[in-house]
């Protein structure tokens, strides 16, 4: 019974960290502008030096192609990305970074980095090395299909 009631505190905790997190980030993130799931796309639309299918970048977000209109729209209308026909499937719509959307990249970059940085601040560099190594171990587990 211990351990179920370890694994609970567990999971409560990461939960309480992970919650923490994305609150410091939203804060961070409402002076660029941007939403959180706005945020998101913006980054994985700038992981890629080549233009990404609208689909793509649903399939990457892990979302319907309908939810990523919405925030494509309002990243487009912010003037971070633009569309252009794709010349190979004249159905499909390319997405790109602006310039503006570069910088706001990077800006997004740094604002994240903080807050990363503001949750991890009471632990020791050890205690960051080892609880990466943790992380990751679970991470491996779930991307080996463990979980």
């Amino acid at each position: 019974m211990e351990s179920d009631d370890t694994t609970g505190q567990l999971a409560e905790l990461f939960l309480r960290a992970a919650r923490r997190m994305r609150r410091n980030q939203a804060d961070r993130l409402a002076p660029l502008g941007l939403t959180p799931a706005q945020s998101r796309a913006l980054r994985v639309i700038a992981r890629d030096e080549a233009p990404l299918r609208m689909v793509d970048l649903a399939a990457r977000l892990e979302v319907v192609p309908r939810s990523v209109t919405t925030v494509v729209d309002a990243l487009e209308a912010a003037g971070l990305v633009r569309r252009a026909a794709d010349p190979a499937n004249r159905r499909s719509t390319l997405i790109m970074l602006t310039p503006a959307g570069h910088a706001v990249r990077a800006r997004l970059h740094e604002a994240r980095r903080q807050a990363a940085e503001d949750l991890f601040a009471p632990l020791s560099a050890r205690q960051r090395e080892a609880l990466r190594d943790l992380l990751a171990e679970l991470d491996s587990s779930v991307s080996a299909g463990g979980l």
